[in-house]
């Protein structure tokens, strides 16, 4: 019977909804109807006419009152109600246009910015890593107890990882392993092509649990020595080399890696799926295996793996390190010459690995933009402070006319719920453009190292994450007139409309949220501040060289099987190169060197002193370059003793070296090295005299501190070329890739940069600048809303002690009393503002400190330029208020009294 009666009154309810006006229609048609029965009833009983009708509208008890019964019967009053709230809030916003733009675009402003760092941190540390159960996955590194956190790069030979990979199967459901040296040289039809890439063991993709869409990942057979040349394309090497043809498999890619000395045609077994990145590869195209002969991987000393790991079912971190610490030592005991000191296992989440260094930069991000729109919240909640007192007569009005307060909070969340969805649209639409500008922040570099970043967009997350923050902004917006309503005192707001309490207790309420804005906007500002000195600090370090008229450019010879220029010397080509170089016209001086300067880093080689009693021998880890005779002094290097390399040391690769001043402090304090041995390898390799002591070089990135280096005579078949002119560094670019095509025309050259490029376009030179551009903005956008803000809070203010201003000019005040009291409450603002902006802004420095460089997150001068910057833009936002407020007439405002 209950769902026959729904049945029956739903179709009811709706046409009362819709098509009111026939209801109304049939409801008088049914009333007079009934009234008429009525009246010819009682005139039968021998009433008159008029006195028929008379009673049977009393015997009713009103009409009016009967309709409204009936429609109340209707259960549609509720809708009918938030349909008439609905379109008197549209009014209202459409009366107050001045109110209605001005919140919709702070709060656009606010919604766009949190929605679009959030769209960056949802890529990064929300959608899962693109595996099977990632979370266990690990990256397992052998290092010493002391080793720098730098130094675990490369941390396992291959020789070691054979050893890891059989000797702890309890610990992994499956390891695999790949080479940090990263990058291949495709050779086409077009010329040889530098691509990414690595090379990784047989299981690697089975450790990550990924299947590849098409053909077959590595297996056993294709890893070792004498293994076949085999490759995996990435999904987009198979689209854009191949066109995404289904018959791709079987076809050869013929690459060349840096430590061979031809090329070899590999054949495609395998692609990988389109959702497939791995952050330590960038965006690699192509995947090959560890095979061949290759010096590196023959020794236990050469550490170039990484390990990544699938735990075994039940294992925990903590059990697996204790295995894997377990198996270093015993291959401690069995090649002690490979492992002086004990190593530790360090089993690391694969997350942490990938993500470690970005989450914190992206959650700081985040957490600027939610203070943006925190901002924004408080500019719309004065907003709305001001114009609920402004309606304090109209809601005395309504109030006296019977309206309840539930009825009142519903028409201000009504209005509220408006508001925010016109401005969560508009919020929208400003995303779109603010994702674009977050990725245009972004070098190519950056990105390829963050290439779960690309293609952030709208999704379900992004979507869910907008409703929460326009629900909460509109629960806040409706709450703010509703809990100022001056239900106390309805006579008061219909004799003044409460005019003067609600005017003063509102000024000093949005004085407390201006003060908060304020901190805010410091806190950015400081913020925006210390990051932009340090990218400054960073573009400007000491790097040992003069980067003034120096040019940069790798040069990587490819040859197709072993030749006559594969069997000769494997410096020869990089002299020949350098002495046509020397011929051209505005050259200075040429040197070359197996890894340019300034470069993102470098593997590091065991280093043993001998030449001391074997109590005293020291063993520890440097990174080692390989350079020309002419290398120092290109890059006008101080010699601090000794001497450089000559020519004939280079072309005999003789068993000299050359250590920096770090080295030379470390190790030998006060003794003078040269001339002392030195073994750069294993304890097996011949040992070296130095001829040389060299001021420290910023070989790696600026960032890191000075630490020990050597120097030993070039003998690679891949180089880097420096040349200093005398001519724009640029205008010799064409002059250089002709040379050294003429040498040898089968020769790939590639980054063709001047040494300043070079250093502005380093990874940590990109993300300050893409740091401290993204926080100025945000700062910049707070500032504005702040002084916005401000300017409200005094403009309103003045407005309401025009009264007090007049009868104070009326009793004899000068205008600059006038300037001085509403600007000295501007000031005592932003002076509370400033200190707990900038206090916020140290805690979180210091917190954040490792994103700074050469920079304390106390700097007393940012912190200055901060607060100078905070107060002249709020007095000058101040000022008009204070103006109009001077200029006033007392006697119009006493006559208006």
């Amino acid at each position: 019977m209950r769902l026959l009666r729904l049945l029956y009154t739903v179709p009811l309810r709706l046409r009362s909804l819709f098509r009111r006006n026939d209801v109304e229609r049939d409801l008088d048609d049914e009333f007079r109807d009934h009234i008429e029965r009525r009246v010819a009833e009682s005139v039968a009983h021998g009433m008159t006419p008029a006195e028929a009708r008379y009673d049977a509208l009393r015997a009713m008890g009103g009409v009016e009152q009967r309709k409204e019964e009936c429609r109340d019967m209707r259960s549609v009053t509720a809708i009918e109600h938030r349909i008439q709230d609905f379109r008197f809030a549209v009014r209202q916003l459409l009366r107050y246009r001045g109110f209605t733009v001005a919140a919709i675009l702070v709060m656009a402003l606010g919604i766009a910015a949190s929605m679009s760092m959030f769209g960056f941190v949802d890529a990064a540390l929300i959608r899962p890593l693109p595996y099977e159960d990632p979370s266990r996955l690990v990256t397992v590194f052998g290092a010493r107890p002391d080793a720098a956190a730098s130094q675990t790069r490369g941390s396992v030979s291959y020789l070691d990882f054979l050893d890891w990979r059989t000797r702890a199967r309890g610990a992994f459901q499956s390891l695999g392993a790949y080479d940090v040296r990263a990058g291949f040289t495709v050779v086409t039809s077009d010329g040889p092509e530098r691509v990414s890439g690595l090379r990784v063991s047989s299981r690697f993709f089975e450790a990550l649990g990924v299947r590849p869409v098409l053909g077959r990942a590595f297996d056993a057979e294709d890893e070792g020595p004498s293994a076949p040349p085999r490759v995996i394309l990435s999904y987009s090497a198979w689209q854009t080399r191949f066109h995404g043809r289904a018959d791709v498999l079987g076809q050869t890619v013929t690459l060349q890696s840096p430590w061979l000395s031809h090329a070899e045609p590999h054949v495609v077994v395998g692609v990988l799926p389109p959702n497939f990145h791995f952050t330590m590869a960038e965006r690699a195209q192509l995947w090959a295996t560890i095979r061949g002969e290759q010096g590196c991987w023959q020794s236990r000393g050469c550490r170039s793996l990484e390990a990544v790991g699938r735990l075994g079912n039940g294992v925990s971190l903590q059990t697996a390190s204790a295995n894997m610490t377990s198996v270093l030592e015993q291959l401690r005991r069995e090649y002690p010459a490979a492992h002086g000191d004990l190593e530790t296992a360090k089993l690391v989440p694969l997350t942490e690995v990938m993500l470690g260094k970005v989450r914190p930069i992206l959650l700081m991000l985040l957490g600027s933009a939610g203070l943006l729109l925190l901002i924004a919240c408080i500019n719309v909640v004065s907003l709305l402070l001001a114009r609920t007192d402004s309606r304090t007569r109209e809601i005395a009005v309504r109030t006296s006319l019977g309206a309840s307060s539930g009825r009142l909070a519903l028409q201000f969340a009504t209005e509220a719920v408006v508001l925010t969805v016109l401005s969560a649209l508009a919020g929208l639409a400003l995303a779109a453009t603010g994702i674009r500008f977050l990725t245009n922040l972004l070098s190519v570099d950056m990105i390829a190292q963050m290439p779960y970043l690309e293609g952030v967009g709208l999704n379900a997350r992004l979507v869910a994450f907008v409703f929460v923050v326009s629900a909460t902004a509109a629960l806040v917006f409706a709450l703010t007139p509703f809990l100022r309503l001056p239900r106390w005192n309805t006579f008061s707001g219909l004799k003044e409309g409460g005019r003067g309490s609600a005017g003063t207790n509102w000024r000093r309420f949005g004085g407390h949220l201006v003060v908060a804005e304020l901190a805010i906007a410091a806190l950015l500002l400081a913020g925006a501040g210390l990051l932009s000195k340090s990218l400054y600090q960073l573009l400007h370090v000491t790097t040992g060289i003069n980067t003034d008229g120096l040019a940069a450019v790798s040069v990587v010879p490819v040859s197709l099987g072993a030749g006559a220029a594969e069997t000769a010397p494997r410096g020869l080509l990089a002299r020949q190169v350098a002495e046509r170089i020397q011929a051209l016209p505005g050259v200075e001086s040429v040197g070359y060197a197996d890894i340019l300067p300034l470069a993102p880093g470098l593997a590091p080689t065991s280093t043993f002193w001998v030449g001391q009693p074997q109590a005293q021998q020291r063993q520890d880890t440097w990174p080692v370059r390989r350079v020309s005779a002419g290398y120092f002094r290109t890059l006008q290097a101080t010699l601090l003793r000794g001497r450089y390399f000559t020519e004939a040391e280079v072309s005999t690769t003789s068993a000299a070296a050359i250590i920096n001043e770090s080295a030379a402090q470390r190790y030998f304090g006060a003794e003078d090295p040269l001339g002392r041995p030195i073994v750069l390898g294993d304890k097996a390799s011949p040992p070296r005299q130095i001829v040389g002591i060299v001021a420290d070089i910023k070989d790696g990135p600026p960032e890191t501190p000075p630490h020990p280096s050597a120097y030993i005579p070039f003998d690679q078949s891949e180089f880097g070329l420096v040349v200093r002119t005398r001519q724009p560094e640029a205008s010799l670019f064409p002059s250089l890739v002709a040379a050294i095509h003429e040498v040898r025309p089968d020769t790939m050259v590639r980054g063709l940069l001047t040494m300043n490029q070079r250093i502005a376009r380093l990874p940590s030179a990109s993300m300050n600048r893409s740091l401290a551009w993204l926080v100025a903005a945000f700062a910049s956008t707070a500032l504005i809303l702040s002084v916005i803000g401000l300017y409200g809070v005094v403009a309103y203010s003045v407005s309401q002690r025009a009264r007090e201003i007049g009868i104070r000019m009326a009793l004899g005040a000068v205008p600059q009393s006038v300037y001085r009291l509403v600007l000295g409450e501007a000031a005592w603002l932003v002076a509370i503002g400033a200190a707990l902006g900038t206090t916020g802004a140290v805690v979180a420095a210091t917190v954040l400190r490792h994103l700074l460089f050469a920079v304390e997150p106390w700097d007393l001068p940012t912190m200055i330029a901060t607060a100078a910057l905070l107060t002249a833009s709020v007095l000058l936002a101040s000022f008009l208020p204070a103006r109009r407020a001077a200029s006033v007439n007392p006697v119009d405002v006493l006559r208006a009294e």
